[in-house]
């Protein structure tokens, strides 16, 4: 069985989706070209070739049928994506001339690539290491401003770069303690401890700082989840449809419409969020709300934010609780009912006297910030992210307000100063393991423990970064990674 470290032959794949105006046939490996020049018919052979240049051809089959006129793009090792020679056939996207290239290729002495093999050769070539590598997929799957930026900026190296420094520190400092066990008998110090100390704090701040932002960085590349909370009948389906701008929930005057959690997302100035409609709270023998409520619950511990509805009858209704890293937000829901008269039959008609004119009028500072905690919360005064909003998901009054507020809750300058943000969980374990090796280490320097103790512990944060640039992986470790990508990348 092939695995992902061997890669002496020839591959193939569409390196973009067929059925387009283009497609792109990606093929790499050592016989590329002379696969390719197997059926590409243009004014010399591509054998003769520079690399980095284009040859306008036509693809023939054996009995000489062409298939379609195309241009071929030559990348000659090690100057290439992969790090082998390389060619990309840029034809027209029908299916049957997508499948029968590769076809073709196959039948010249290709296979065809298997998931994200494209880019597992690039990073067994040294082209990229495997965070710069995670972050390629990263950028495919970027749905949003913010994603992308986040993934781009680890793709361009930075991240790499800032690893690689805190282990050559660490490297550096691991040389010494082990020169110090060659001299055991002499009872000599080669590392300074107080240097020592000090690079320790500096490689422990930097990695905290990192595993820190990953609660931004999985918001932005995973959507900000937010939990839409509140008893049956708040107006909760109302408002999700309102913020995706699409009738996903079924809305109804019956309590308890809602019975599991539906999902919708919408994207605020460059940030995805994902709202997720929850099953009214309230006490109920019917089993399937008592699922439902459950379900509920397990939505607000996974929220980032938590939109409680109120309605103006209830205004009184305890303080949901949440986390301290939780945004909680009170929304006073319904307020054009404040008043007796109608309700306009569309929205926008905010004119005369009508309730929805009333409302708004009523409604001008529509955010109060810095609402009380009551003794259910356990966030406590530190978390100052909480507001009450009086709102009309109904007749779309507050909302652009509403929005506005979710947004100022994903602070996004570090990412447009182009800081590193961590985006991937396997990273965060990792940069985890190295802090708690790194609290060992200065435990065991506070405590004057010997250098051999003193050494390993390094030696442990020095894995946990490996873990992260692939300095130190397994070919299991590497197969679930570019398992996770496209054919073709």
């Amino acid at each position: 069985m092939t695995t992902i470290l061997e890669h002496d032959d020839t591959i193939v794949a569409p390196a973009t989706a067929e059925g387009g105006a283009m497609c792109v046939v990606r093929i790499s490996g050592r016989r590329a070209i002379e696969i390719c020049d197997a059926m590409f018919r243009g004014r010399r052979p591509l054998g003769e070739a520079k690399t980095h240049t284009l040859h306008y051809g036509e693809i023939v089959d054996r009995d000489g049928r062409t298939i379609d006129d195309v241009v071929a793009a030559v990348f000659r090792s090690p100057h290439s994506y992969t790090g082998d020679d390389t060619v990309e056939i840029s034809a027209h996207g029908s299916r049957y001339i997508v499948s029968e290239i590769i076809r073709l290729a196959i039948t010249a002495g290709a296979r065809m690539a298997r998931a994200g093999e494209f880019t597992s050769r690039a990073f067994l070539a040294g082209r990229l290491d495997l965070s710069q590598a995670e972050a390629v997929a990263d950028i495919i799957a970027s749905d949003s401003r913010w994603s992308h930026a986040v993934a781009s900026t680890q793709m361009r190296g930075g991240y790499s770069d800032m690893l690689r420094e805190l282990r050559d520190k660490l490297l550096h400092l691991t040389s010494l303690l082990e020169l110090e066990l060659d001299f055991s008998e002499e009872d000599v110090e080669f590392a300074d401890r107080k240097e020592l100390r000090d690079i320790l704090c500096d490689v422990q701040r930097q990695t905290r700082n990192l595993a820190g932002s990953f609660a931004l960085g999985n918001a932005l590349k995973e959507g900000v989840g937010v939990a839409i909370v509140g008893r049956p009948n708040a107006g909760k389906s109302t408002l999700l449809n309102r913020l995706a701008g699409d009738d996903r929930a079924m809305v109804s005057d019956i309590a308890g419409t809602t019975r599991d959690t539906i999902e919708a997302t919408a994207n605020i100035d460059g940030v995805v969020f994902r709202f997720i409609d929850t099953a009214g709270l309230r006490i109920t023998d019917d089993r399937l709300e008592q699922m439902g409520m459950a379900r509920t619950r397990d939505a607000i511990a996974k929220a980032r934010i938590v939109l409680h509805l109120i309605t103006p009858d209830d205004p009184a209704e305890e303080i949901i609780s949440t986390a301290l890293s939780q945004t909680y937000i009170r929304l006073i829901n319904k307020i054009d009912l404040c008043s007796d008269a109608d309700a306009p039959a569309t929205n926008n008609e905010h004119t005369g006297d009508s309730p929805v004119s009333l409302a708004a009028n009523s409604n001008r500072n529509m955010c109060d910030t810095q609402v009380a905690p009551t003794a259910e919360t356990d966030r406590g005064a530190e978390n100052a992210a909480q507001s009450t909003m009086r709102i009309s998901a109904k007749y779309d009054i507050g909302i652009d307000d509403l929005r506005r507020l979710l947004r100022s809750t994903v602070a996004t300058e570090a990412v447009a100063g182009g800081s590193i943000v961590v985006s991937n969980l396997r990273h965060y374990e990792a940069l985890t393991r190295a802090d708690e090796s790194l609290a060992r280490a200065l435990d065991a320097l506070d405590n004057g423990l010997p250098a051999d103790l003193l050494s390993e512990d390094i030696r442990q944060v020095l894995h946990a970064l490996g873990e992260i640039t692939g300095e130190i992986t397994t070919d299991d470790i590497l197969a679930s990674i570019f398992s996770k990508f496209c054919i073709g990348k």
